[in-house]
């Protein structure tokens, strides 16, 4: 496998202290190919897809982990998604022009929140204020907040890949002192153009040739969608027969747009007149002894 969309995890076995690696290139040409976003969007929805993903890979769990940046500034909100299959996809909303600067110029008074979403329990959520020149400091701002524990992120983007390095101290490290320290400082001289640019190998050898590491076995990244014609169809059924024909009287179709990907789902009177059909012989079906 190459180290183009791979995730790869790896320990400092002798420091407490918890890492990983991304390079995304296909998988994130797929989610930003989608839009024709101004490059300054476009940098600002790669560093969320980088986080989500990295942040994902931090836990065990069914589902999907979303991370959101909102704000009234020129770039309204930017959402991003991992499942934890390591799946993502991804969208920014903005108005022109948006100019490149902190966090406060792109959104203005903002919050960041990262939702958890699984299949059996309730989603959690963690909500923040935007707080920071980038959203690598916003998240370790969160961490610091809600978890408690030191973290570090690098997050980088240019039109063809999206790169990220995260460290964190593990919770049952004793203390969190000179180790720590000195991990950061010298994860710290690593340049965009080495995270966007080098393998795993040889940012970890640039880094931390002196330190005990274990890397473990590389993680593929795929961008899927989760839209279907099934969602979209409960949805429609969920309006209700009065507001989809005062729709349709409007118009031949009924069209929704999935903003993640720009699949088009159409249903015409026929369709949707299926979808009432069926719902009403659920809602009146009966079962006989």
């Amino acid at each position: 496998m190459t180290d183009q969309d791979t995730l790869r995890r790896f320990l400092f076995e002798q420091a407490g202290v918890r890492g990983e690696w991304l390079k995304l290139t296909d998988s994130w040409q797929a989610v930003s190919d989608n839009h024709a976003y101004p490059p300054e969007v476009k940098e600002q929805l790669g560093h969320a897809v980088a986080a989500a993903t990295m942040l994902a890979a931090t836990i065990k769990f069914n589902g999907a982990l979303v991370l959101q940046t909102q704000g009234e500034g020129p770039l309204k909100a930017v959402v991003a998604q991992c499942t934890h299959d390591r799946c993502i996809r991804g969208l920014a909303r903005y108005r022109e022009p948006v100019v490149a600067g902190d966090l406060s110029q792109l959104y203005g008074s903002g919050r960041l929140v990262l939702t958890i979403e699984t299949e059996r329990k309730k989603p959690y959520q963690g909500i923040v204020s935007l707080d920071g020149d980038n959203l690598a400091q916003a998240l370790e701002n969160y961490y610091q907040q809600s978890e408690q524990l030191p973290t570090r992120l690098w997050l980088f983007a240019n039109e063809t890949t999206v790169s990220g390095l995260f460290l964190q101290a593990l919770p049952e490290s004793s203390g969190f002192g000179s180790d720590w320290e000195r991990i950061v400082m010298l994860a710290d001289t690593i340049s965009a153009d080495e995270l966007l640019d080098l393998s795993c190998e040889a940012v970890l050898h640039r880094l931390f040739h002196e330190e005990t590491l274990r890397l473990f076995q590389p993680e593929p990244i795929r961008f899927k969608c989760s839209c279907s014609n099934g969602k979209i169809e409960r949805t429609l059924k969920s309006l209700g027969r009065t507001a989809l024909e005062e729709i349709l009287e409007e118009r031949d179709a009924i069209t929704v747009d999935c903003e993640f990907c720009n699949q088009q789902y159409r249903f015409d009177r026929v369709d949707v007149e299926r979808l009432l059909i069926a719902e009403t012989d659920l809602g009146t079906s009966t079962i006989s002894h």
